[in-house]
C-alpha cells in the first residue's frame, strides 16, 4: 500500500482524534495554576485560542474570566464540536469558534490581551508563530504557548531520530526562550506539562480510541506512528516534552 499524502495523513488525523476530550497534551489543573500567575490583565481581557482543536482550553479561559474568547482551528470537525460543547456548557455566549488558518489572522493590531496556544505552534514553527502572532497581542499583553522542547543537549537517538523526521525544528528551552525573544517578547516564566498529564488527559483515552473496532480501517500509517510516538515518551519522558512558555509583550 503507498504511503498516504500529507492531506490524507493530515485527514486520518483528525479523523483520529474525533471525539476525545483534547486533541493534544494538556492539563486542566496546571492551566487553572498558570491563570493564577499571569501578569496583571484587565479586568476583563480580550482573549484567542489558537489552535484550540474541540476547545479544552477555549472553555476553560471563558468559565475563568467570563470573557469572550475567539477560537480558531482550521479543522471544521473540531469547531462544530467546540460549538456543541460550549453550548452544552451554558458558555455559548462567551465563545466566538472560528474556522480559520491561525497564520492569516487579520485581526486588528494589539486587539488579544491574551494569546492562549497549546501544542499547536508547532504547525508553523514555535518562532514563525510567534513572530506571526505577535502584532496582534496589546502592549504588555500575556502568550501562554506550550511548545514541545527538549529537556536535556543529551537525547538517546531513538528519541531524536523520531522527532527529527517529525519536528526538525523541535529545539530546547533555552533555544525558545531565545526564540520567543527575538520575536519581540520577553519571557515571564516556564512550565514543563507534567509526564503523568500526558497519559491521563491525552495518550490514555487516545489509546482506548485506537481499540476501537472501527479504527482498524483508518489509515495504518497514522496508528503506527502514533502508537511509536506513544512508545517512545513511555521510555523516553526525562528527556522531552511539552513546556509552557508564559510570556509578555513590552
Amino acid at each position: 500500500m503507498s504511503e498516504p499524502t500529507h492531506a490524507e495523513y493530515i485527514a486520518a488525523l483528525i479523523d483520529l482524534h474525533r471525539g476525545l476530550p483534547r486533541q493534544g497534551p494538556g492539563d486542566p489543573e496546571l492551566t487553572r495554576q498558570l491563570l493564577c500567575r499571569l501578569p496583571t490583565l484587565p479586568a476583563h481581557p480580550r482573549i484567542a485560542d489558537l489552535g484550540c482543536g474541540s476547545g479544552a482550553a477555549t472553555l476553560l479561559l471563558a468559565k475563568h474570566y467570563g470573557s469572550l474568547v475567539r477560537a480558531v482551528d482550521a479543522a471544521p470537525d473540531f469547531i462544530e464540536e467546540l460549538r456543541d460543547k460550549a453550548a452544552a456548557a451554558g458558555l455559548d455566549h462567551l465563545v466566538e469558534a472560528v474556522c480559520t488558518d491561525m497564520a492569516t489572522l487579520d485581526w486588528p493590531r494589539a486587539s488579544i490581551d491574551l494569546l492562549w496556544s497549546e501544542g499547536a505552534a508547532y504547525n508553523l514553527g514555535f518562532e514563525q508563530a510567534l513572530r506571526a502572532w505577535h502584532p496582534i497581542v496589546s502592549t504588555g499583553g500575556v502568550a501562554v504557548v506550550s511548545e514541545m522542547s527538549w529537556f536535556s543537549d543529551t537525547v538517546p537517538d531513538p528519541a531524536r531520530r523520531f522527532w527529527e523526521s517529525a519536528y526538525p525544528t523541535m529545539g530546547t528551552e533555552q533555544q525558545n526562550i531565545g526564540r520567543a525573544e527575538t520575536a519581540g517578547f520577553s519571557v515571564v516564566f516556564t512550565e514543563r506539562l507534567p509526564s503523568n498529564a500526558w497519559w491521563e488527559h491525552y495518550y490514555g483515552p487516545l489509546r482506548e480510541r485506537m481499540r476501537r473496532p472501527d479504527v482498524a480501517g483508518m489509515n495504518q500509517a497514522v496508528i503506527r506512528e502514533t502508537e511509536q510516538e506513544m512508545a517512545l515518551f513511555e521510555r523516553y519522558s526525562d528527556c522531552y516534552g511539552y513546556t509552557f512558555y508564559i510570556l509578555q509583550r513590552p
